[in-house]
């Protein structure tokens, strides 16, 4: 019988990971559309970077820097009790890290496509700026926001690199799909294995279908418009 616990998790730390995404990728999207060409090229390298580094790179340069030997890890662990390595909400750390980039690309490139003389409307008539963001800008680049959402979470649920090094694998603890997979096929399981690839191919299918979907349906909206 399969224990379920590594698709819970699994599901658990992508929402939470894809979540703190969507509000960092979106803040640091809208600031870099409208900084200076030199500042947005500093910004580019400096957020896209965990995209070309190899995950395990991204694991343990965290592991450096949350480890229980480390200053933020050992304050941590002196003050709270609370270790950030090895528990099922490190992974969430290691996949934020990973996923940051796609989100943050793909809301920038919507916001740079914004039509700013909209942005220039809303200030003419009055409006303020959070209106103006949240009820005509982000409206407007809401397909660029809601792809980057979409494979920030696939991407978040396949994250195996770094989140092996910086939350291990227990079973009923840190499990994930991805690291239950490798440890089954690694002790000879294969005919299991193979089953959580199944579930895992079924789930990201799932969620593409669902986007598909959504797409389709607000391109027959903008047809009856």
């Amino acid at each position: 019988m399969m224990d379920w616990y590594p698709l819970f998790n699994s599901l658990r730390i992508a929402a939470i990971s894809t979540g703190i995404v969507f509000l960092l990728g979106i803040g640091a999207a809208y600031w870099a559309a409208r900084a200076p060409r030199v500042v947005k090229g500093l910004l580019d390298v400096a957020l896209t970077l965990p995209l070309v580094l190899p995950p395990t790179v991204v694991g343990y340069l965290l592991l450096l820097a949350l480890g229980p030997r480390r200053a933020a890890g050992s304050w941590f662990l002196e003050a709270f009790g609370v270790r950030l390595t090895m528990q099922w909400w490190s992974a969430v750390f290691a996949t934020v890290v990973v996923i940051f980039p796609l989100m943050y690309r793909t809301a920038r490139g919507a916001f740079e496509s914004f039509d700013e003389t909209l942005d220039q409307a809303g200030q003419t008539l009055g409006l303020s700026g959070a209106y103006i963001f949240w009820r005509i800008r982000m409206p407007a680049c809401r397909q660029g926001i809601l792809a980057g959402t979409v494979l920030s979470f696939a991407r978040a649920l396949g994250e195996y690199g770094a989140t092996s090094m910086v939350a291990g694998y227990t079973p009923g603890r840190t499990a994930t799909v991805s690291t239950t997979v490798y440890q089954l096929w690694r002790t000879g399981q294969d005919a299991l294995a193979l089953r959580w690839v199944l579930v895992n191919l079924a789930l990201s299918a799932g969620v593409l279908l669902a986007v598909n979907l959504m797409e389709r349906k607000e391109r027959e909206e903008r047809k009856w418009r």
